[in-house]
């Protein structure tokens, strides 16, 4: 998307606004299809938590790629925006049984990570089908907060917990028809994600009948400009090549699963903001936005870096910039970066926008959440409504004081 078009829908929505580029999230689901494109059997499940509009779940369906999930709510979303219930795996953490039992009778793939549950599901359930996560002990990812496969980590059954977990199969006679893991998001070694998936492959041999092994996701995309990126092509050779050997010695072509949601959706969506005042320190330029931490919480929450484009003077001369947001507490977007000469009503487009961004919007300081615009066939489609005030009052209940 060029800038005249993303200044376009500012004019046409407002802002705060999001954006996302249909085109770029089919461009990454061929990519990575592409690099696994000799697996003779692979499925891509869209990992929803990364972005559930109902729109573009159902584009992701429209490819044809399943949903993976955390949540009934995320299930339930997944069924509406169409996605068949054998299209669907259902991975929580720390839920309860009952919550897990209620998905299950929507037909969903289920997938515990915890030995209790099992054991009670299992016991329950012996006929309903169950996948396995594991907790293959390695430290992966961009931040602590969002490395998940590592030996304290609170997700996946320890692969030293492996002699249990089969006690607790054979006495349940419960069927297990998957195994999975997930380590982290923004792996940039693909030597750490192989060697988690020998590990992976080691547990599956002691497992018969298995229908798929998934190999969650967590592959790293640019932020910035010359910025490292998960290598998906070498991955996809190497790891193909690994796989094919398992399903030989395994007797029986398996399928290979992925829940890319990062990957997918998030270079495909911009945040466009409006600068409000520009205030200058002794030793800082502030860009003051119509925005905060309210609307995008992952700078102040992981660290991570969003580029940052003046999009209303894309030819200008560069000047350093600290970017901050309207929340009456340290939201710092950037901190002395270089960004073409802003002026007050000039719209700064926030990259990488797409996953773990409005997802994570709040209300705080009782502002409006934003909208949400789908480009698809090189047309602006609303697809979420900007709050207003009645949002804030809809379910609360005024008492006789």
């Amino acid at each position: 998307m060029n800038e005249k078009t993303l200044l376009q829908i500012a004019k046409d929505y407002g802002s705060p606004v999001y954006v996302y580029d249909a085109h770029k999230m089919e461009d990454q689901y061929n990519r990575l299809t592409a690099a696994f494109s000799k697996v003779n059997k692979l499925k891509i499940n869209y990992a929803a938590k990364a972005l559930t509009n109902i729109s573009v779940l159902k584009f992701i369906n429209k490819l044809g790629a399943g949903l993976d999930t955390v949540s009934i709510q995320e299930v339930r979303l997944g069924l509406h925006a169409g996605f068949v219930p054998e299209k669907i795996i259902y991975t929580p953490n720390g839920v309860s049984l009952e919550e897990i039992e209620e998905v299950a009778k929507l037909g969903v793939q289920i997938n515990i990570d915890n030995l209790s549950i099992l054991e009670q599901f299992g016991t329950k359930h012996p006929n309903t089908p169950v996948c396995i996560r594991i907790n293959p002990h390695i430290m992966a990812g961009g931040n602590t907060n969002i490395s998940v496969g590592h030996i304290d980590s609170k997700f996946g059954i320890s692969i030293h917990q492996t002699p249990l977990l089969l006690r607790i199969v054979k006495n349940t006679k419960m069927t297990i028809n998957g195994i999975h893991m997930h380590t982290g998001s923004d792996i940039l070694d693909i030597g750490v994600f192989l060697y988690a998936s020998e590990i992976l492959f080691d547990v599956a041999r002691q497992f018969e009948g298995l229908e798929f092994i998934d190999f969650g996701s967590g592959f790293k995309v640019p932020y910035k400009e010359n910025d490292i990126e998960t290598n998906i092509e070498e991955l996809g050779e190497k790891l193909t090549e690994r796989f094919h050997k398992f399903c030989k010695n395994y007797g029986k072509e398996v399928t290979l699963a992925f829940e890319p949601g990062k990957f997918i959706v998030s270079e495909s969506g911009y945040f466009l903001t409006s600068v409000n005042a520009i205030k200058q320190t002794t030793s800082t330029v502030f860009a003051q936005i119509d925005t905060g931490f309210n609307h995008l919480i992952r700078p102040m929450l992981y660290g991570s870096q969003h580029a940052i484009e003046n999009i209303s003077n894309p030819n200008g001369k560069q000047r350093f910039y600290s970017v901050v947001g309207y929340i009456c507490e340290t939201d710092t977007f950037a901190n002395n970066q270089r960004i073409n000469e802003i002026t007050e009503g000039d719209i700064l487009a926030f990259k990488n926008a797409g996953a773990y961004c409005f997802m994570m919007a709040s209300n705080y300081n009782s502002r409006f959440r934003p909208a949400e615009v789908l480009w698809y066939n090189n047309n602006a489609h609303l697809v979420r409504k900007r709050e207003v005030f009645e949002d804030l009052t809809k379910n609360q209940i005024l008492i006789d004081l």
